[in-house]
């Protein structure tokens, strides 16, 4: 696998041009893609002329940007401007963006070239990208698996090398799921420290763009980039400075008890993994505390209120009148009904609807309001824990990778798929999945550290000291 850094210092020194290092990915998306279906669409034309850019830059002797050359893939609901983003849905087919995502634009900025946008499930709702209304994405480690979810193109470009780098966005999970499943790093940021300016919402208080590559340094690398204030993005922050910790020896590591007492469906293959890490982590020279956040057991019931209440607020304007697909109908309201009969998939027609029955008048109160306080009381369990602990560390999902169609018939077997991720999303936190080992068939098994808003930093410099302990 090719790392991001390398390719950028590569260039910049004049040992390869940017063209040459596109070229390259292109013909190894040529090769896989067919098998995998990690991406909706090349960008081939732009990215040509993004490379070719770079590298007039670095013939004049100008200074070059950190991601100098290095092709990135955008999930499916980030925009850029002049080219399509449908959220793998029908009812966007077609739409293209007037402008850009000022994520992607950080990493234009930076001269990135943007090769190309993901498959995900419709709206970033689902676990597997079997939602995607276009196509399924396959597990690069075993295709009779599914990549995760939402964001399982982007999962599935990176570990199988179509691309060093890819952008994801993470609601309850939707980075940290895929990377685990395919074996990549997945940051999902603190939010409010990348700007959501050009993403589609599905979740506005719980969405957050975030970062998959197949190394630590690449993965601080790219957040380096993407994170910056946005005076377009209200809940965009300045980065403060975090806590200042570095290295595994001396830290404190909190391991929740109910993250395990409430997993009785964890597989035993993730088990062994977890404990291993545990393991490494101590001959490294970290100590292990238990902890308890005790409102856990409710962390899937109040994220599927909350954030099926946002997507129902947020998915009212795909109405057939402004943009993307329009039905004819003999009224407005024909219009309406059948643009988002033929439009909506049904996981996301699931979701609208409970979302609009917890929002209505007699209801609000029993679900949306009561979702909203146990959410306090969640962040709470975190603030307390991490008065004693530095960070904490948990598996990232029950299982390694299902197969296909496993859990299409059972929503609630697909949402459980969740659990450990969900509670990071609630409480505003910064997670990082790792690759932590795999199963005996082969397929990748991911762990995740949970810091302090503001306090990537610390799970990097961990991150960093277990791929070197482990050779991962």
């Amino acid at each position: 696998m090719e790392k991001a850094t390398e390719i950028a210092r590569q260039v910049k020194e004049k040992k390869i041009s940017a063209a040459a290092v596109l070229e390259r990915h292109l013909k190894t998306i040529k090769e896989k893609d067919g098998k995998i279906g990690a991406f909706l669409e090349i960008f081939e034309n732009s990215a040509m002329a993004q490379a070719r850019a770079v590298d007039e830059k670095a013939a004049k002797g100008l200074p070059l940007g950190r991601l100098a050359g290095v092709p990135v893939a955008i999930k499916d609901n980030m925009l850029y401007k002049g080219h399509k983003t449908t959220c793998g849905s029908k009812i966007l087919e077609g739409y293209v963006a007037p402008y850009t995502a000022t994520a992607v634009q950080n990493l234009i900025d930076e001269d990135a070239v943007i090769i190309g946008r993901t498959n995900m499930d419709e709206f970033a709702m689902g676990s597997s990208t079997e939602n995607s209304a276009f196509k399924p994405t396959r597990n690069p480690a075993n295709t009779d698996c599914v990549p995760g979810g939402s964001s399982g193109g982007s999962a599935a470009a990176v570990a199988s090398g179509m691309c060093p780098i890819a952008l994801g966005s993470d609601t309850g999970g939707s980075i940290r799921q895929p990377a685990a499943f395919c074996g990549t790093y997945g940051l999902k940021p603190t939010y409010g420290s990348v700007s959501r300016y050009g993403l589609v919402a599905f979740a506005s208080s719980l969405d957050q763009i975030g970062v998959f590559a197949n190394s630590m340094e690449d993965t601080a690398l790219a957040f380096s980039v993407i994170s910056s204030h946005d005076p377009k993005d209200s809940t965009s922050v300045e980065y403060p400075q975090g806590d200042d910790l570095s290295g595994a020896g001396g830290l404190k590591i909190g391991l929740p008890k109910e993250y395990a007492a409430g997993s009785g469906s964890m597989d035993a293959e993730v088990t062994r993994v977890f404990g291993e890490t545990i393991s490494r982590l101590e001959k490294l020279g970290a100590k292990f505390t238990e902890i308890s956040l005790p409102h856990t057991r409710y962390a899937v019931p109040t994220y599927y209120i909350v954030a099926s209440s946002e997507a129902s607020s947020n998915l009212g304007r795909f109405d057939g009148i402004r943009y993307g697909l329009s039905v004819k109908g003999a009224a407005l309201s024909d219009v309406y009904k059948k643009t988002r009969g033929q439009g909506f998939g049904p996981e996301v027609k699931r979701r609208i609807m409970l979302g609009t029955y917890s929002l209505s008048s007699g209801y609000y109160d029993a679900y949306y309001l009561k979702a909203q306080k146990i959410r306090t009381l969640i962040k709470r369990d975190f603030d307390e824990a991490f008065k004693n602990v530095d960070v904490i560390l948990t598996p990232t999902t029950p299982s390694p990778a299902f197969k296909f169609g496993e859990k299409t018939s059972d929503p609630l077997a697909m949402y459980l798929s969740d659990i450990f991720t969900i509670p990071c999303n609630l409480a505003g936190l910064a997670g990082l999945s790792f690759p932590a080992g795999v199963s005996k068939d082969g397929r990748p098994i991911g762990a995740q550290f949970l810091a302090k808003p503001f306090n990537e930093a610390v799970m990097f410099s961990l991150g960093s000291e277990l791929a070197r302990a482990a050779n991962l």
